[in-house]
Parts: structure tokens; sequence; C-alpha cells
């Protein structure tokens, strides 16, 4: 009866449609039913294991492809044409447009079909893959496919998880696991998962098969980091055990075990509801904008073949409307043809006229640019100067739809960390309440372990300063996730200095290692957290254990990370690190102004700075702490907000113990890619969620900012002094009063003597630019904001969210000029903005390879986009522009002498050239030269192109593909048609008899034509070659020589299968004849020859920068790149005061010494790294200098 209660009440609620039952789903682990009592069991219906990537089945393939064709608007058209071909009597046979279109189709279905083959052998394999699982305390093998929601499953080490699992126990003790999941995000290192508090001690199968619990979970979603879940263990006579569940609890299928030997867990979402399959979803389709323009000006051929086709329509019942030219007396008309519909026969010979001129719209241009695109994709995956030795990195292409958008990009947002740094993080010091500590030097009088040099230190604190200093290392040990390899643990009451080296430890950040190893170096070493407990070696080598109790996990929108522990004495921390904005407001004791006069400082230098603060809590706070925290962990509806709430409530009132500093070295070669894309005409934004000034020097250092750059400031802190509206109009006066209006040519100029700009805006006031103005209110700041960013050199986004990482680069796409984006990071908090951009670049970084795999594109270093986009990108740009152009110009003089000839035979739609020419012109006579052209062509040298970055404003804004450019090119198509058609038209009038008395007809006028077509199409593309290779000589002279083999034996033959021999014999008459052969060679020579003056005369009057390179090419053989890495700087020598004879310490043998001197609020900092032993000290310069190269520059 209880049951039956339940049941309904679960019915009443899923038909009132409750929110909890809408958006949760239970699982019963091993299917079994929960004990009187408890709620009802009531089986729910899940998808199977089977994975389908796969698109197409046996019997669906054919339909369902050929419906996907025609959605193209060209396959389609074609397919019209074809059809009416076929229905009426057309002038040309339907072959001339179904072999082509079926070409086409044809490998376009194999392609698809092959590689939907792969994918259905790679799901067989996946789908019967042998899994264990628990049946009545015992294992039991079956395939994956046949797994269900609520089995137990049990992996051994080194395999794959075969779906979704919650971890319920492991062979080891602690109930931890390590997991590679490498091939769902790329983050090759291990991670640490954690098994049910409750469940992790049942470690047979046995044991596993005895437990009772159910889990209440999420619906399945794509985020592989988000999870929200809460299992119940039921006991015998006892209420439930409710523990929360979260991502930490949740193992992927596709990730692997290591160094594990087995688990057990319960399958929670299986098939394609497993969190890899629902990131299956391709990405929204980028366009480029040469496909943009490629299809504007099939709009435009297509109106053109629509005028011809009327204009001969019409013309051909006016050339009728005298009676001896409608029925003359050899073609008299039938009865029927004498009644038919006037409007039905003129729609008739429209169409017949439409399918006449229809090869001006060229289908197989698109097949010759998807090969184009495929193949040429691969120049930058083979290109070994972008292969990075140091992690065995190459350029990765994920799409190469875009591959001449590269070489259009106007703006450039690049991430800072690990993007334009190493994200190699190396601990320089703390500040402990204004007491500086550096690693490796004396500290409070005493020589510390492993120190190679003396540095100076502030004076050693009092009694209760080194407790504070203690508590300080003690925190920075205990907050943190950081984990410790097995095979360097080392038990033991003791631990010797010698032994605590040997820790390597394993974190998702740079920054926490950093830290460690750090305060390792400064006496107290991290050992290991086990069975909650962490374990620290302080300096008398004593190990410290206190018990982890609670893990305040960190987030972006926090910007920190708390832990509570509890030490042997009994006393209960809480212990928080995190940004100086998100620290300082809750404290209420400590030095905080000498605190924040070292944090602003370090990061004035360029350095990572962090806060550590504390709160000692009495064990009747921990428990209302502990209370409020475990309501918020066990919801399932608005988790992560109810535990953003609790951790406010939580941490506050704290006391501020110091602050860190962590070097971030800059990348190999930053300054001179910026500085290379800055000559290019390309602006370069920086977006980065650190503090102002370590993000401003930053800049400085890669030279994004320069000496003579105005720094302008949009933050929070004027807005607050005054309104934006006053802010924003004031900036506005700025630019516009000094500079006018910057243009793309002024701003990337990199005169030392031009005063340009560059704004930093931070977040805050990016969301009040962003807001929705309110009605009533005057002005629009985003078109303020807008105008004051066209008018800076650059700009840096300061503490920037994901999220309006992607509103800026939304919104500069979608400003009026609508310029080219590129979007560059290595971290997944970069993913929004990369699929925003235009085009996306992953960065193969320590942040894992979240952004790589989002991305177009991925590169090892920064430093590799200056050839992607100076010579990759130009290269491509300049070969599709002028496949397309050229394409469209080699169909104009194609069909236009078509349209000329329906003058001359009273409009009756009879086709110029032979079905055979019709068919074969697009497909085999003029497709290979172009392809090969636009694969290998390379107008001027890939050296020549990273030395001279400006040529790359002479593709800007698609310059190649403008309509002046297109007119030009069909005008000139129209122009070589009247040469084709009416040169040969009088040389024929004249010459119709041969030698032998035969007399030319109008096939051989057509093949005459079209020979002289075929040939000056080819040699109009030799002369536009720059780059010859022996590919480029084969297919532009093979192709001209199978053009006359091909004709020779088409007219040279009786052809059995053909109903008609109407060439026979015609191509060899034509070129028996003397007057043909001049009249050929005279035709292509006046055709080439306006081209040819064009150009001549363009390089000398009017020649481009590309131009004026390619008439000189040995100017600059000897030229020094201006271009100096930050690297090849000389290293001064630098001694310590204090200890003359010591030898400096470097603090990373592996990279070159380097000063770095930056400008900031005018003042110059002198910022000395410790490999040369010194603290990074203020140095206020009178000097007036200025360092000539492409170090960091001091005002003069």
């Amino acid at each position: 009866m209880e049951k039956n209660i339940c049941f309904w009440r679960w019915i009443l609620r899923l038909c009132a449609g409750e929110e909890n039952w809408v958006d949760s789903r239970t699982i019963y682990v091993g299917h079994k039913e929960p004990p009187p009592g408890a709620e009802a069991y009531i089986p729910q219906k899940y998808p199977d294991n089977r994975i389908v990537s796969s698109k197409y089945t046996f019997w669906n393939f054919i339909p369902k492809n050929l419906f996907e064709q025609f959605r193209r608007i060209a396959n389609f058209y074609f397919l019209i044409i074809f059809l009416v071909q076929l229905i009426i009597d057309t002038p040309t046979s339907p072959v001339t447009s179904g072999l082509p279109l079926f070409f086409v189709i044809a490998v376009t279905a194999v392609k698809q079909g092959y590689e939907d083959w792969l994918r259905h052998k790679a799901d067989n394999a996946m789908n019967q893959y042998p899994v264990q699982f628990i049946q009545h305390g015992k294992l039991v093998r079956k395939q994956s496919r046949n797994l269900r929601v609520g089995d137990i499953v049990m992996v051994n080490d080194g395999e794959t998880f075969p779906c979704d699992l919650i971890f319920l126990s492991s062979s080891r003790e602690d109930g931890t696991c390590y997991v590679t999941t490498a091939s769902l995000d790329g983050e090759s290192s291990h991670k640490t998962y954690y098994a049910v508090q409750d469940t992790k001690g049942f470690q047979t199968e046995e044991d596993i098969d005895s437990l009772h619990a159910t889990v209440e979970c999420e619906q399945p979603q794509p985020d592989l980091y988000k999870f929200v879940g809460r299992i119940h263990v039921y006991q015998e006579r006892n209420d439930p055990i409710v523990r929360s569940l979260g991502s930490e609890n949740l193992l992927l299928r596709g990730a692997s075990l290591k160094n594990t030997e087995k688990i057990f867990g319960v399958a929670i979402y299986t098939g394609m509801e497993t969190k890899m399959a629902l990131n299956y979803q391709s990405k929204s389709q980028k366009r480029s904008v040469v496909e943009k323009s490629m299809n504007v000006f099939l709009v435009v051929y297509l109106c053109i073949l629509i005028s011809k086709a009327l204009i001969n329509t019409v013309l051909k019942y006016v050339w009728q409307s005298e009676p001896f030219r409608d029925e003359p007396w050899f073609n008299q008309k039938t009865e029927a043809e004498r009644q038919r519909n006037l409007f039905l026969k003129a729609f008739t010979d429209f169409l017949a006229f439409m399918v006449l001129f229809n090869y001006i719209i060229p289908v197989s241009m698109y097949v010759t640019v998807e090969m184009q695109k495929f193949l040429g994709s691969y120049f930058i995956t083979w290109d070994e100067d972008m292969f990075d030795e140091e992690t065995g990195e190459g350029p990765v292409v994920n799409t190469s739809d875009l591959n001449e958008e590269l070489g259009q990009v106007e703006y450039i947002f690049t991430d800072k960390t690990g993007t334009l740094t190493e994200n190699n993080m190396e601990f320089i010091e703390c500040c402990i309440e204004g007491n500086v500590y550096v690693p490796h030097v004396i500290c409070n009088g005493q020589i510390l372990p492993d120190s190679g040099g003396i540095d100076m230190i502030d004076s050693s604190p009092g009694v209760s300063g080194k407790e504070r200093e203690e508590l300080f290392f003690r925190a920075l040990c205990l907050c943190h996730t950081v984990q410790v390899k097995d095979d360097v643990l080392v038990d033991g009451a003791k631990k010797s200095p010698d032994s605590s080296r040997s820790c390597i430890y394993i974190s998702s950040s740079p920054d926490e290692v950093a830290l460690v190893e750090g305060i390792q170096r400064l006496g107290f070493t991290y050992l290991r957290l086990k069975d909650s407990y962490m374990e620290l070696l302080n300096r008398d080598n004593d190990i410290e254990r206190y018990e982890l109790l609670e893990t305040l996990t960190f987030d972006s929108v926090r910007r920190r990370m708390s832990v509570i522990v509890k030490s042997a004495s009994g006393d209960i921390y809480l212990f928080c690190k995190g940004a100086d904005s998100s620290i300082f407001p809750r404290v209420t004791e400590g030095k905080v102004d000498q605190i924040r006069s070292r944090v602003e400082r370090n990061a004035v230098e360029g350095l990572r700075t962090l806060c550590v603060a504390y709160k000692k809590l009495t064990q009747e706070e921990y428990n209302e702490v502990c209370e409020l925290l475990h309501e918020a962990k066990v919801a399932l509806q608005e988790r992560e907000k109810k535990l953003a709430e609790a951790y406010e409530l939580v941490e506050t009132d704290l006391t501020l113990l110091g602050a860190t500093a962590v070097e971030d070295r800059l990348q190999d070669k930053a300054a001179d890619t910026i500085e290379a894309l800055q000559k290019a005409g390309i602006k370069v934004w920086v977006l980065t969620g650190d503090k102002m000034e370590t993000a401003a020097a930053t800049c400085y250092a890669c030279k994004l900012f320069r000496r003579n750059t105005q720094l302008l400031e949009l933050t929070t802190k004027k807005i607050e002094e005054q309104s934006l509206h006053d802010v924003l109009f004031e900036l506005s006066k700025t630019v516009l009063r000094c500079s006018g209006s910057m243009t793309r040519d002024s701003f990337s100029g990199l005169s030392t003597d031009m005063q340009d700009f560059g704004l930093i805006i931070d977040g805050a006031a990016l969301s009040l630019i962003m807001k929705p103005r309110q009605p009533g209110s005057s002005g629009n700041y985003r078109e303020l904001f807008l105008e004051i960013c066209r008018n800076c050199s650059a700009v840096l986004c300061c503490r920037m969210a994901p999220l309006q990482k992607a509103q800026i680069v939304k919104l500069i796409k979608l400003s009026k000029e609508h310029p080219i984006t590129l979007a560059i990071g290595d971290g997944a908090n970069d993913v929004s903005m990369i699929l925003e951009a235009h085009v996306g670049i992953g960065v193969v970084g320590k942040e894992g390879r979240q952004a790589a795999r989002n991305s177009d594109y991925a590169i090892p270093k920064f430093k590799h986009l200056k050839k992607m986009i100076l010579v990759h990108g130009h290269f491509y740009y300049i070969r599709i522009s002028e496949l397309v152009q050229y394409f469209f110009y080699k169909n104009v003089c194609f069909i236009f002498p078509q349209f000329l000839y329906q003058f001359f035979c009273g409009f009756s739609q009879q086709p110029l050239y032979d079905t055979a020419y019709l068919t074969l012109y697009n497909i085999s006579f003029t497709s290979l030269p172009i392809l090969m052209y636009s694969l290998m062509e390379q107008h001027v040298s890939s050296d020549m192109l990273k030395r001279d970055p400006s040529l790359y404003r002479d593709i800007a804004k698609n310059a190649l593909l403008r309509w002046r450019v297109f007119i030009y090119w069909t005008f000139l198509g129209v122009f070589d048609a009247l040469v084709f058609f009416f040169g040969a038209y009088l040389m024929l009038e004249n010459t119709a008899m041969t030698i032998n008395g035969h007399v030319f007809g109008n096939w051989t006028f057509g093949t005459m034509v079209f020979t002289v077509l075929v040939f000056t199409v080819t040699l109009k593309l030799a002369l536009d070659t720059h780059y010859w290779t022996w590919i480029n000589h084969f297919v532009i002279w093979g192709s001209l020589i199978f053009y006359i083999v091909f004709s020779l034996l088409w007219g040279g033959i009786i052809w059995p299968f053909l109903n008609y021999q109407r060439m026979y014999f015609v191509f060899i008459q034509m070129l028996s004849s003397g007057p043909a052969w001049l009249g050929i060679v005279l035709l292509i020579i006046v055709s080439l020859l306006p081209d040819i003056l064009k150009k001549v005369l363009c390089r000398q009057l009017w020649p481009t920068a590309t131009e004026r390179t390619q008439n000189s090419p040995r100017q600059c053989q000897d030229h020094i790149s201006e271009f100096i890495p930050l690297t090849s700087l000389p290293s001064p020598s630098y001694r310590s005061n204090e200890l003359t004879s010591s030898p400096p310490a470097s603090r990373s043998h592996s990279h070159s010494k380097k000063v770095m001197l930056t400008y900031w609020k005018s003042h110059d900092y002198s910022v000395l790294p410790l490999g040369f032993n010194f603290s990074n000290n203020y140095c206020k310069s009178s000097a007036r200098h200025c360092y000539h190269g492409s170090g960091l520059e001091t005002p003069e």
C-alpha cells in the first residue's frame, strides 16, 4: 500500500512538472530496490551503452547523402538544369550537365562514405569491447554495448572506463585513483579522483555486491568539469547516509585508469548520454570572407545568366516576327506547333537558353576549392619551422575551411598567461607582514639549505612575527590541491632535507606547484595527503599532521580558495589564498598597507601575486560552517550558487599574513612576433584575468606598449572618481585631438617619433559599457568605446572573466567595419573567445588542451603565429583569390562566344562547341593547372614575407576580391571572348577553302574558338605564375598536350557508341590549314597582350609594396632582420654587495638571463630576475637613456 501511495505521488509530481523531478534522475546501485520505508522503487528506462558516431546506415546512405548534397545551392542549380535538359528539347545533351554533376556528387559521396565507414568501424570496436561487471557477487564479462545504468563495473589498471561511473571504491586504502583524461581534454597529467567516503571500504566483489545505495544526479549535460549529485547509502535499521557527489567522484568514459590496480564504479550515464558522446556535437560553422565573396559573385553571374537568356529569348521572337524567318521552306511547322501557347513556347525557349549558357556558373569550382583547402592545409602541418622540439608538438589543422582567413586578420585577441608567457611559474619571493623572504638566501640570520647566493632581506621579525612567519609557511603548505607522486613518498617519523627535495608535485595549476616548491626551499616541505590527513615537514625536520576538514575550491569568480584544517593540538584554522582584490576586502587584521605596497610593486614588475590570510575557528563555529557547507553540497538544484553563497559567509573576518610573488617568463620571441604583427597592420589586444599592473608590465616586455605610448585608463578606479560618461568623453577628446582618426597604416608603422595611445580597461568597466542602456538615457557607450579603441594602437583588457573575453571579440567583430578577428589562447577560459572569433587558434600549453581542441588551428608556441599569419595566411589568400577570379574569368571566356554565336545562327540555340568540349572543359582541360597553382604559388619568398611584414597590408580588406578586381577579370574575359569569336570569324570568312578544297563548317569554327580559348586561359595562368616547379610545368604543358591528343583521337576515330559523327576529322582538317595555325597564334597573342601591358604599366607607374619587392628580389639578401629576440640580448654581470666571492646562482639553467626594463606611470623600473641574485628593487631613474633594439625601452 505504501509503495502505491509513493508511486502515485511520483506520478502527480511528474505531471505537475516539478523541477526536482525533471532535472534529476535516480539510479539504483546494482539494480537493488531501496529498503522498506524508503522511497518507491520505480524502474526507469535508459539507453544502452551503444556509441553511434556514424552518420549513415547501409539503407539510408544514398537518400540521406543525396539530400544533404543537394541542399547546396550550386548542386541544386545544376540538378535543375540537368532535369530541364531531360524534359524539354534543349540544344545540348543532358550529358554536358549530368556528367560534371555526377562527378562532383560521386566524389563527395565516396569521400563521405569512406569517412563514415571508418566511424562505423571505430564504433564497433568500442561497442564490442569486453567489460567486467558484478552480478550476484561474481565477476561477469559482457560486451560494452550491453551495459545498463545501475550496473557495478570493475576497471583494471590501464583500462578505459566504458561509461560514466560514480567512483565507489578502489584497491588503494585511501580510496583514491589516478586517471588520465588525454582523450577527452588532451591533458596527459595524472588526476586524482576520490571514492565515496562510505563506500571506499568495499574492496572485494562480495563486499561491493552487498552495497545498498541509490544515486540522485542531474540529467546528462556535456560539461566535462561539472557534475552535481548525491548518494544515499542504506544501513541496517539506520537512516540513510547522504553524501554529496561532484566532478571529483565522476569517472568519465574515454578516460584511463593509471597507477591503480582496480576500481569499482556504478554506471550513471551510458551510450550517447555520456559526457564524451555529448561533446561529439560539432562547433558552429565558420565561413571565410573569400567564401562569402564567392557566393556574391555567383549571384552576380546568375543574374548575368538570366539576363543573357532573357535577351536571347526576346531577340529570338523579334527575329521570328517575319514569317519567312519563322517558317523557312526547309523547316515547316506542324499544326500542333502552330497552335502551341506563345507564353509556354517562350518559357521553354528561356529554359533552353538557360541550359545553353549555364556553364558560366562553374560547378567544378566548388570541388577545386575544397581540394585546395584540404590539400593546402598540409603545408601547415608539414612546416618544420613550426615544430617545437621541446614539447615534441607541431601545428594542427582542425578545419581547413579558414586557411585563407589567416591572410585577412585585422584584430588579434590574445591571452597572457601561457600564451604570451611560458606558464612556467617560479617562486620569486614572499612578503610576511612587511618582511621579504627570498629562497636560497639568508633568512632570519640563518643560511637556508642549498643557498647558492645571498641577497638583501628585510630585518628579521620579532618573536610574534616569527609565529606569523611559520603560520604563513604552513598556510602555503596546506592551502592547495597539489598531489605528490607515490614513488617519492617516504614513510617514517623523520625525513632529511635532502630526501625532502625528491618530492615531485602534480597539480592542474602551475602556480600551486611553484608556491609549494618555493616554500620547500624556505624550509617547509609538503609531504602528502593520506586518509584525510595532510603531512608537512618543518624546519626542525619534524613531521606535522593536519586533518583536512573542508576544501573550498577555487573558481574564476571568487578568485580564491580555502581549506579548513585541524592541527594535532585540536586548533581549527581556515587558510585562504587568492588575488589581492579578493582577499583585501575580507581582511580585518594584519599589516595591510605594507603588504599592499609590496603587492603593487611586484605587479608593476610583471610578477603574479597572491595574498594569504587565515582565521582561527572554535569548534562551535566550525560546526556551523560544516552544516552550512553540507546543505549546499547535497543540493541538486543550484548547487554552485548555494556553495558560492556559503563560501562568501565563511571567508570573512580574515587576518592577513602576507603575499607571494611568482614569475611567469615571457615566451621566446613573443616581442618579435607582436612587433611583426603590428608592422603588418594588425591590432593586438591582450585579454587577461591578471592585475592591471602585472599585465601592463608584460605588455611593455612584449613591446605591445612602447616607450612613446600614452596609456589611457578606463578602470573602476577612474569611474569612481568620474562618471563613466565623463571618462569616455574625456578619453575620446584626447585621442581625437592628438591623433585625429588613425588609419590602419598609421598605427602599424612603429615610428618612435609618432605619438600613439594604449588603452587599459578592466572587467568591471567593461560590464558597465556592455550594460543595456536605460530608456530615456542619452549616449551610446559601446560606440564611444569602439571609437576610442579604433584610435589606440594596442588595448589591454585586465581582470576579464571568460565570458567577457568573448563579449569583447563579438563587440569588435560586429562593429560597422566588420573586421576579421583572430583569438589565441591556451586554457579552458579562452575557449569562449576562440569560438567567437572568425579564426580561433589554441596554444598547446600547460593548462590542458581544451583550447587546442576547440580551436580551428593549434600551434605549439605563440611565436609560430608570426609565420602562420604572415606567410601561410598570405599565401593561402593569394592562391585562393586567384583561383576564384580565374574560374569566373575562364568561364566568361568559355560561354560569352556561345552568346555571340546566337546572333549569327538566328537565335536557334545552336551550340558553338561540341558536347565533349562542353563536358570536359572544366573537368579536364583547365582544372589541374589552377589547382596546382593554388597549392604551389609563391609570389614572393617566405623569407621576404617574414622579413617585411608590411607586405601583408597589400592583401588587407579582401583586396584581391574587391569589386574593382572582379570587374577587371570579368571584362578581361569578355574582351578575350570577343577576340576569340570575331578573330576566328574574320579569318575564316575569307579563308573558307583549304588547299584540298574542303570548306570550313560551323564545327570547325567552334573548334578553332575552343582551341584558342584553352591555350589562352592556360597561358594566362602561366604568365601569372611566379614560382615554377616541375609540377607546374607538368600540369600546364601536360594539359595543353592532353587537349591536343584528345581532340586528335576524338575527331580521328569513328566512335561506335555515338549516334553522330559531326566531329570526325574536324580537328585534323583545321590543323591542316596554314591560315588556321596563323590565326590561332595571333589570336592567343592579341588576347594576352592587354593583360601583359596592364601589368607592365601598373608595375612601373603604380607598384604595390609586393611588386616593388618582386622587382628587386636581391635588394634585401644581406638585410639583417630588425626583429631581435629578447633572448639574444647581452646579459650584464652582477655581483652581490654582501658576498662578492659567491658566484651568482642561476634561477633557471635552461634559459638565458634577461633584464626587464619597464616604464609605468612615469617611473622606470629595473626588474632583475633572481638569476642575478637581486631582489626586484624599485629604482627611480634619473638618467635619460634608451636602448635601441628589441629589448625593452625606457623613456628618453
